[in-house]
């Protein structure tokens, strides 16, 4: 697997992770069903945490919830730190 595979994983899981931040913000802001904790913490942990990032950062969606910043920041560093391991073992070429 290459790099390039990476960061293309990357791209499509921040787009749709942004996607869902902010149709989870609609329906917060609208009384609607919401979307999981569990399930915006999934797609951070797929690789979707630069878009949750910065749907955080430019929808103050779920930005302030401490309880939800401590888990999202671990799906953070578990992810980069699996990332980390396959550039280390070679399973990902650059």
């Amino acid at each position: 697997m290459s790099v390039t595979v990476i960061l293309t994983i990357y791209l499509i899981a921040s787009v749709i992770t942004f996607l869902v931040y902010a149709q989870d913000k609609s329906a917060a802001r609208h009384n609607r069903w919401r979307t999981k904790e569990s399930t915006l913490h999934s797609l951070a942990l797929t690789g979707g945490w630069p878009g949750a990032l910065l749907a955080q950062k430019v929808l103050r969606h779920k930005s302030s919830k401490v309880a939800f910043q401590r888990v999202f920041w671990v799906t953070v560093v578990v992810n980069v730190g699996v990332v980390g391991w396959l550039l280390n073992m070679g399973v990902i070429k650059m």
